[in-house]
C-alpha cells in the first residue's frame, strides 16, 4: 500500500513538472509572439513623436528642401481609401462567408472556399497590377477609386473566412428555432445567425481593414499618391503609406523624420479603428 502511495506522488510530480513546462513554453512563445509588436511600437513612438503636433495634421507637406508641413492630404486620403475599400469589401466578403458557411457544403463551395484561401496568399503588389489593368486602364487615369477597389480585393479573402468559421461556431439550434417558427433560411442566416455571430466577424473585419490601411504596393499602381489636396475619387490621392514609402527613402533628414511620424500616426488610427470597433460590437450585441 505505502509502495503505491508512493508511486502515485511520483507520477504527481511529474505531471506537476511536465505541466510548469508546458505552461512555460507557452507563455514564452505569447511573449515572443507580442515582443515585435512591442519593439515596433517602441521604435515608431521613439523616432516619430518628435514630429508629431497639430501641424503635421493641419497642413500640407512643403515643397522639397523646406522644412516642415504636415501630411493632412494624406491622412485623409488613407481614410478614404480605406472607405472605398471596405464599402466594397465588406459586403462582398461577410455575404460570401455566409454563403460557405450556409449553404456551401458542396463541390462549387469547396472550390470557392480553396479559391478564396489562394487568394489570400497573392502578393499585394500582384493585387495592385491587377486593378491597374481592371481599373486604371479602362479609365485612363490612377485614381482614389482604382487604390479602394486593390484594398478591398486584399480584405475579402480574410473577411470571408472569418465570417465562415465564426457563422459555423452559432449552435445549431439557433437555425433549428427560426426555421421552426417559419422563417425563410436566408432570413434565419441573415437576421439570427449572423446577428449571433457579429463580434467574432467584427475582428476578421478589423484584420481587414488594418491590412488594407497598412498597404503600399498595391497604391503605387492605383491611386499613385498626390501632394496636392484632393478628395475626388477619380483622381490620384495621398496616403500615409505611398508617402512613408517616399519620404524614407529621400535624402533629407526632414522627410526621414516625417516618414517616422506618419508610421505613428498610421498605428494610432488603426488602434482608434479597432478601439471603436470593440467598443460598438460590445455595447451593441453586449447580450449575446
Amino acid at each position: 500500500m505505502e509502495t503505491e502511495l508512493k508511486k502515485y506522488k511520483r507520477r504527481l510530480k511529474y505531471r506537476k513538472a511536465v505541466n510548469l513546462a508546458v505552461n512555460s513554453l507557452t507563455f514564452l512563445a505569447a511573449l515572443i509572439a507580442i515582443l515585435p509588436l512591442f519593439l515596433i511600437f517602441y521604435y515608431t513612438v521613439s523616432k516619430g513623436i518628435g514630429r508629431l503636433n497639430l501641424e503635421f495634421f493641419v497642413e500640407m507637406p512643403k515643397p522639397v528642401g523646406e522644412p516642415g508641413g504636415g501630411m493632412a492630404n494624406a491622412i485623409v486620403g488613407t481614410l478614404i481609401l480605406v472607405g472605398i475599400g471596405g464599402a466594397i469589401g465588406l459586403p462582398v466578403g461577410i455575404m460570401s462567408g455566409i454563403y460557405l458557411a450556409e449553404f456551401g457544403k458542396n463541390k462549387f463551395g469547396q472550390l470557392l472556399r480553396f479559391l478564396t484561401d489562394v487568394l489570400s496568399g497573392i502578393p499585394s503588389i500582384v493585387v495592385g497590377v491587377v486593378a491597374y489593368t481592371l481599373v486604371v486602364i479602362p479609365m485612363k487615369q490612377f485614381s482614389a477609386l482604382a487604390g479602394g477597389v486593390a484594398l478591398a480585393i486584399l480584405m475579402i479573402p480574410t473577411i470571408t473566412r472569418t465570417t465562415e468559421e465564426m457563422i459555423k461556431l452559432v449552435p445549431h439550434s439557433y437555425r433549428e428555432a427560426g426555421l421552426g417558427l417559419g422563417i425563410p433560411k436566408w432570413k434565419t442566416s441573415l437576421f439570427i445567425i449572423l446577428r449571433t455571430a457579429w463580434k467574432g466577424i467584427a475582428t476578421g473585419v478589423l484584420l481587414g481593414l488594418s491590412r488594407a490601411a497598412g498597404e503600399t504596393a498595391p497604391l503605387l499602381f492605383t491611386a499613385l499618391g498626390n501632394r496636392f489636396w484632393s478628395t475626388n475619387v477619380f483622381e490620384p490621392i495621398a496616403s500615409l503609406t505611398v508617402y512613408i514609402y517616399d519620404y524614407a527613402r529621400a535624402p533629407f533628414e526632414d522627410w526621414n523624420a516625417q516618414a517616422w511620424t506618419a508610421a505613428l500616426v498610421l498605428i494610432i488610427l488603426i488602434s482608434l479603428l479597432s478601439l471603436t470597433f470593440k467598443i460598438i460590437t460590445r455595447s451593441k450585441y453586449k447580450t449575446n
